[in-house]
């Protein structure tokens, strides 16, 4: 018997907290109640991926060795470590059966009764519902979190500004970066002097030798336009800056990049880049 284990955590917490070998450990110890053998190279995880998306290394090798013939059992210890969304549990049950392949739940055993079939139906609609409360429930909080003041919005501090690595959401923790933010000052001198220009400033950096933020030698225009109209020099952060718009026309692939459709779709796309204010945060 041809076996292989799937094993998958969501989260990085997840990932240091060694779930994911607690998962194998189990499914480890059901195999050898049943005296089966299991190779290293039919260890299929993913570590830090989410079970709503189907873009998984671990998964994706997994369903190519299916459809190779050379799995006959997959062990996995639930439903939601395959997918999140029943709609994708279908799917990949279906691939992987119509391989050969039949998949087997730890928690939950299932087969083909009628009833066992509505009841996985049932406990992925309960899962993705759970999934869509959990995503809401952690946008509202960090929403109010932003509002209060108490949550940066960053990803990446602006230059001339330092995270606290152990805080680093919080804005009690932005520290100012000396040398950086004497070159920010500069900036800002330069371009409101007469007959300057965006162009004029990167020339007289690239001149002294100051790397730009992504440390090469020349500052990119739109790296200084980002930085002369970044409202976190005056003491403002904004969440949510940028508005995101569907465009109302589509692509063709077969229409070439000067046709009047393709134009009005990068001029479209050109309008959605542009910031607009939302939660202030004080």
């Amino acid at each position: 018997m041809r076996v292989a284990v799937y094993i998958r955590v969501s989260t990085l917490r997840q990932v240091h907290a060694q779930t994911a070998d607690q998962q194998l450990q189990r499914l480890q110890t059901h195999l050898q109640t049943k005296g089966w053998s299991l190779p290293q190279e039919n260890i299929f995880r993913d570590d830090g991926y989410s079970g709503a998306i189907l873009r998984r290394p671990g998964l994706d090798r997994l369903r190519d060795k299916v459809a190779a013939a050379d799995i006959d059992v997959i062990l996995i210890t639930d439903p939601d470590r395959l997918a999140r969304n029943y709609v994708h549990q279908v799917l990949l049950l279906e691939e992987l059966q119509r391989f050969g392949g039949q998949v087997e739940f730890l928690d939950r055993p299932m087969s083909t009764d009628p009833h066992d079939q509505l009841l996985l139906q049932i406990r992925g609609a309960v899962a993705e519902y759970e999934r869509s409360l959990i995503t809401e429930r952690m946008r509202r909080g960090r929403l109010m979190k932003l509002r209060a003041g108490v949550l940066l919005p960053w990803t990446r501090a602006p230059y001339g500004y330092r995270l606290n690595p152990e805080r680093p959401r919080d804005p009690g923790g932005v520290r100012i970066d000396e040398a950086q933010a004497a070159v920010v000052a500069e900036i800002f001198a330069w371009y409101l002097q007469d007959g300057s220009s965006l162009l004029s400033v990167a020339k007289h950096l690239c001149d002294l030798n100051i790397a730009s933020p992504n440390g090469k030698q020349r500052w990119g225009l739109a790296t200084l336009r980002a930085l002369l109209t970044n409202p976190a020099y005056l003491g403002q952060v904004y969440a949510g800056r940028y508005h995101y718009r569907p465009p109302k026309v589509r692509r063709s692939a077969t229409h070439p990049i000067g046709h009047p459709h393709n134009i009005a779709f990068l001029s479209d796309l050109c309008r959605r880049c542009i910031p607009v204010e939302f939660d202030r945060i004080k």
